[in-house]
């Protein structure tokens, strides 16, 4: 039996040697301190961009109070005063989206029917694209289901909640950002 053991033992430590040998250099060095350590590059060849914090606001999105939209990031951040986020969540966008720029909260809407037929409240509208008002919304059952692709809807829909956050930030006037 003790045979048996060091024969195991061996043949793991042997399968371990080989392992820590046929390590790749690149794996096997030591990482150098962030101060000297030379940019990556990326498949394109250029300097690889520092991977964004999903949940930071938007730096192009401006300074002060306002509320920002991210389209591609599908996400609104709630920024007060101080620059600071209040609250940040992610929504679905509507078939029509106005295109990157500053709006403002032109209307808002206490409990209405949705152009997609949908009961939703909290209606802040901002901006008009294709004759489609767009605005944020929350629908009442609590669904953010994908738009019909076949229909121009302007609603950017979010949860319950975060609809009840916006309704409250976002009066008459407050500052919309839309950023790509």
């Amino acid at each position: 039996m003790a045979g048996l053991t060091a024969a195991a033992v061996a043949a793991v430590c042997f399968l371990a040697y080989q392992a820590s040998a046929n390590v790749p250099e690149d794996l096997s060095a030591k990482p150098e301190a962030p101060s000297t350590a030379a940019p990556s590059t990326s498949p394109s060849g250029g300097p690889k961009q520092p991977e964004r914090d999903p949940l930071a606001v938007p730096a192009a999105s401006g300074t002060g109070e306002r509320v920002v939209y991210g389209l591609s990031d599908r996400r609104v951040w709630l920024v007060n005063g101080n620059g600071k986020v209040t609250r940040t969540f992610t929504v679905m966008p509507s078939t029509v989206s106005p295109p990157p720029g500053s709006y403002a909260v032109t209307s808002r809407s206490g409990s209405v029917r949705g152009s997609d037929g949908v009961q939703i409240e909290h209606v802040v509208r901002f901006a008009t694209t294709q004759d489609v008002a767009v605005g944020f919304s929350a629908a009442v059952d609590g669904s953010m289901p994908e738009p019909d692709p076949a229909k121009k809807t302007g609603g950017v829909r979010m949860k319950r909640a975060d609809g009840n956050a916006l309704w409250t930030f976002a009066v008459i006037g407050t500052k919309i950002v839309v950023v790509a």
